[in-house]
């Protein structure tokens, strides 16, 4: 591949530059190949960045060099890559984010040296209506993902108790995600109380491994359960997105099944995915994570989220009758790289 090269994808014209140089050096993996595989997981990808305000992640001199976040859109861009504006209280204005609704703005995005993706859970026509329900786990070292497994069959255990579906991935780097779809009506008023109560009745059935408060001097060799991702003001890394890592992983979806393997092995390897093996995954399991865009579910009502004693949400989970499981039938089917549901069709609304 050349160092510079004009493409056309889907009718947009682009300037693909510095191909060839190195951003992954321990992998000798080039910024020509970020943007294949992120051409070639598009189909996968883009449905769960579409409509999304998106933080950009940018590595412009490689993993081993100086990042920047990028919210607010570049004004050296074409015209046809969407933002949306976004208030910031903070800033006191309007910040302009991208939405990577096609594969044209993936690839552009992609050429920015932009390594991770980090979108909101809300979609910009509601940007206070998170999607998804997320708890990123953490391993303080010498912690590590296998650990991380325990903690989300832990929180597995507590979703089915309330008749819902949990799906878990990688974060690509250290740790270990799980997202909770909801795709109904709420806010992050509900959602952060929530998880921030899961995290505390997690620490406090588990002191000696689960931690929910993020002082680094509390969670060496334990598991910090994240819970303040749920805000509309944090962003997670994307399912399918690499990391600026020494070797170009990603953050990948994995079955419960596989979960379970790498903790019954103790082998973190099982869970950890480069670029190549993604794609080989996808293709022939399809997305995982599908369900998490069209999975129609609500948090329960628990009384005891605003008590500071993790007993009293033990006892009101103790209480709460048990939810029906969704019907066999209905289970969602994966999508594979380079079906209908991929960069030509827009989000279906449920």
């Amino acid at each position: 591949m050349s160092a510079d090269q004009v493409v056309d994808i889907d009718g947009r014209t682009l300037k693909l530059t510095n191909l060839d140089k190195v951003l992954y050096p321990a992998a000798g993996f080039t910024k020509g190949q970020i943007i294949d595989y992120c051409a070639r997981i598009a189909p996968v990808l883009v449905p769960h960045l579409a409509d999304r305000p998106l933080t950009l992640k940018r590595y412009p001199g490689g993993v081993n060099e100086q990042y920047f976040f990028e919210k607010n859109a570049t004004k050296h861009r074409p015209e046809w890559v969407k933002t949306v504006p976004i208030w910031s209280h903070g800033n006191q204005r309007n910040v302009n984010y991208i939405l990577c609704n096609d594969l044209p703005t993936l690839v552009w995005i992609a050429n920015l040296a932009s390594i991770e993706l980090h979108p909101s859970l809300s979609y910009s026509e509601d940007i206070m209506c998170p999607r998804q329900l997320v708890f990123d786990l953490d391993p303080g070292p010498p912690a590590d993902i296998v650990q991380c497994c325990q903690v989300a069959m832990w929180l597995r255990a507590i979703f089915e108790h309330f008749g819902l579906q949990g799906f878990p991935k990688t974060s690509g780097s250290k740790g270990l995600q799980v997202y909770v779809p909801l795709n109904t009506k709420t806010d992050y008023d509900e959602t952060k109380p929530f998880a921030h109560a899961m995290a505390r009745l997690l620490e406090n059935e588990h002191r000696d491994m689960v931690v929910s408060d993020m002082k680094k001097a509390v969670r060496t060799n334990k598991v910090f359960v994240d819970w303040s991702q749920n805000d509309e003001h944090k962003t997670t890394i994307s399912v399918y997105s690499l990391r600026a890592r020494e070797r170009p992983t990603v953050s990948t979806p994995v079955s419960w099944e596989e979960v379970e393997r790498a903790l019954k092995k103790k082998d973190p390897r099982l869970l950890i995915f480069e670029s190549h093996q993604v794609l080989d995954r996808v293709e022939k399991m399809g997305d995982l994570f599908l369900p998490v865009l069209k999975l129609k579910q609500k948090l329960p009502k628990l009384e005891g989220m605003d008590s500071d004693r993790p007993e009293a949400i033990k006892g009101e989970l103790a209480t709460h009758a048990p939810v029906p499981s969704r019907p066999k039938g209905q289970r969602l089917k994966p999508a594979k790289a380079g079906s209908s549901r991929g960069t030509s069709k827009r989000r279906q609304k449920v």
